[in-house]
């Protein structure tokens, strides 16, 4: 039997008769409030907000006027804009542009797989298949086979328990480190990292602290100060650096993340596929266990031929990311033709042919380096393979020297103030198994003559 109060009512009487006062409050304070103000609360306009124009103008806007005062600038030294040039076919060692044809150094198509029969067949076969896209997230009904062929593919090339590919490299960091760290964490990265570690970091919560690049001495001093002060620790590096073709330390990372009882993450979007024989990247150039390395990461898009990005590594991280990562729980699944071509490189990149674009790459990059250098070019620190840099120092000098190459026929980007510092701006020339001795030599000796009538003129 329910207990009644000494008023006579039960407790779920006087819980309603407390909700019905509370409700004719309400309503008496509303009434009040429209007597008051009469109708004119309601036909009065708000009185406009004082915003400035800088606030609501996307020309007003920080990046727009950067922007704006760099064309400016090209126009006003007589430079044209270097970038969004629209390539007509395949780019590879040549390319055409403007219906002319170019001797192409701007290509991540390192071992000239995006035109190979085979791979172009696996995509066409895949989209026929299964579509042109699998239309939904892979954790709700996006998941295809060639996914998880694709991934166990990845995870035998590096000998690890698993993988997982992303639609986007960019977004495969950004959501690994976002997702796997947090405000009492510390995230130790080289100071030259791709943006999209630096995203992923701030995007984490993590602390975040740069050490001087491939300097591991500067790496232990911060783990030596700051370690404990810390739960999760993990070092970020990069296998190849496509901005100045030099690789880390990986032994000397692998002994620091060891004794500081680190995590240690390798990004390989440019070093799969071009470093070592096999092109198994970082591990085969310095012959470590890839059990040393805590996470993988690469890329689709270079060597592979393809789009995104994977991490591989224990099957405890690849679950967790699986059903975590918010890049890849909420996006899209990979397109079946996007998948397969990774999918059949990573077959071919086991038989001859592979090795011997390998090591046509490496002959004609290790070419142009020493070419370079006896030319008295500032190729700084590159190792020679894929990659080379030639630093320059004056953002006006690399955009000028880049137009008159395109104008010789030779394609070669700038790297521009504020992407480096201005006394390192530079052209990055990117090789290809496909390059020639002849075009090396080619777009060096007119590199050389045009570089010296610009500082004539200057």
């Amino acid at each position: 039997m329910a207990t009644r109060h000494s008023s006579g009512l039960s407790p779920r009487d006087m819980k309603q008769q407390l909700l019905d006062k509370a409700r004719a409050r309400r309503t008496q304070t509303t009434a009040r409030v429209a007597d008051d103000a009469g109708d004119d609360m309601f036909a009065s306009k708000p009185t406009p907000l004082q915003i400035s124009d800088d606030f609501v103008r996307f020309d007003r806007q920080p990046g727009y006027q950067q922007l704006s005062m760099m064309q400016q600038a090209g126009a006003a030294f007589g430079v044209p804009e270097p970038f969004f040039r629209v390539h007509e076919g395949c780019a590879g060692a040549t390319t055409r542009i403007d219906g002319r044809e170019l001797v192409n150094f701007a290509s991540y198509n390192y071992l000239d797989y995006s035109r190979h029969p085979e791979v172009i067949k696996a995509a066409a076969e895949a989209a026929a298949h299964y579509g042109t896209s699998v239309s939904a997230s892979r954790a709700v009904s996006g998941e295809r086979p060639i996914h998880r062929e694709l991934e166990a593919a990845v995870a035998r090339t590096y000998e690890v328990e698993d993988a997982v590919v992303f639609v986007s490299g960019h977004a495969t960091n950004v959501s690994t480190l976002g997702y796997l760290l947090g405000p009492k964490d510390l995230i130790l990265h080289d100071e030259w990292i791709h943006n999209s570690s630096l995203v992923g970091a701030q995007l984490s919560g993590a602390r975040r602290m740069p050490f001087a690049h491939n300097d591991p001495d500067a790496l232990e001093a911060l783990l030596s100060s700051q370690r404990g002060k810390f739960e999760r620790v993990l070092i970020v590096t990069e296998g190849l650096y496509s901005m100045d073709g030099d690789v880390p330390d990986l032994p000397r990372l692998i002994a620091l993340k060891q004794q500081y009882r680190c995590w240690l993450m390798v990004d390989e979007a440019h070093s799969f596929g071009v470093l070592g024989e096999r092109g198994l990247g970082l591990r085969e150039h310095f012959d470590i266990d890839a059990h040393d390395v805590d996470i993988w990461m690469g890329t689709m898009s270079k060597t592979l031929s393809g789009c995104g990005g994977y991490i591989a590594g224990c099957k405890e991280l690849v679950s967790m990311l699986r059903y975590f990562a918010p890049g890849f729980l909420y996006s899209v699944g990979m397109p079946a033709q996007v998948a397969a071509p990774p999918l059949k490189i990573l077959e071919l990149l086991q038989g001859d042919d592979a090795r011997q674009r390998i090591a046509r790459l490496h002959a004609v990059s290790g070419y142009f380096l020493t070419r370079a250098r006896a030319l008295g070019l500032d190729v700084g620190d590159s190792l020679g393979v894929a990659v080379v840099p030639v630093i320059l120092g004056s953002s006006l000098v690399a955009a000028r020297l880049s137009n008159q190459l395109f104008e010789a026929g030779f394609n070669v980007q700038p790297i521009l103030h504020p992407a480096v510092p201005e006394k390192s701006a530079r052209l990055r020339f990117f090789l290809s198994c496909e390059h020639t001795e002849a075009q090396v030599d080619a777009v060096l000796e007119t590199l050389i003559q045009q570089l010296s009538d610009i500082k004539a003129g200057l």
